[in-house]
């Protein structure tokens, strides 16, 4: 006779899951935030046209692109950072999101005149891996002595 040994799989609790979607919320939103007071300043300074109006010079979407996924690469960080367990995949969640909307995004240039439609393309292109990168930037220089 045999006995098959199971793992045992872990049930998140549900404050251990209300943290998760604390964390990626957080590191969502800290993305989010940043990006729009950047886009603001960058509109009032004349560095992207007023808005409303379409632009197809590819100077201020190229800096939009660096900065977005600078930014992408900290909100990622951010949720590793809060995540209560699993850093990378809460990272990788925050992209997910910003993959779905810059998935609309590129629908929105398809069907709009919204300006060159190789930036949401991009943008969308990016996301992942700035994500990936952030949740590997946390796992590697954020964690103190205790972990966290």
């Amino acid at each position: 006779m045999t006995t098959s040994i199971r793992p045992i799989q872990a049930v998140a609790s549900p404050k251990t899951t209300l943290r998760s979607v604390r964390a990626v919320a957080a590191g969502f939103f800290a993305m989010v935030i940043v990006t729009g007071i950047v886009d603001q300043i960058l509109h009032r300074l004349g560095v992207f046209p007023p808005w409303g109006q379409i632009s197809y010079a590819p100077v201020p979407y190229v800096l939009a692109v660096i900065y977005r996924t600078i930014f992408g690469i900290g909100g990622a960080y951010v949720a590793a950072r809060l995540a209560p367990r699993a850093p990378r995949r809460h990272a990788l969640y925050v992209g997910v999101i910003g993959v779905v909307l810059s998935f609309a995004g590129v629908v929105a240039a398809f069907t709009r005149d919204l300006g060159p439609v190789w930036y949401p393309i991009l943008l969308l292109a990016v996301t992942l891996p700035a994500a990936r990168i952030g949740g590997m930037l946390y796992v590697r220089f954020g964690k103190t002595e205790n972990g966290r």
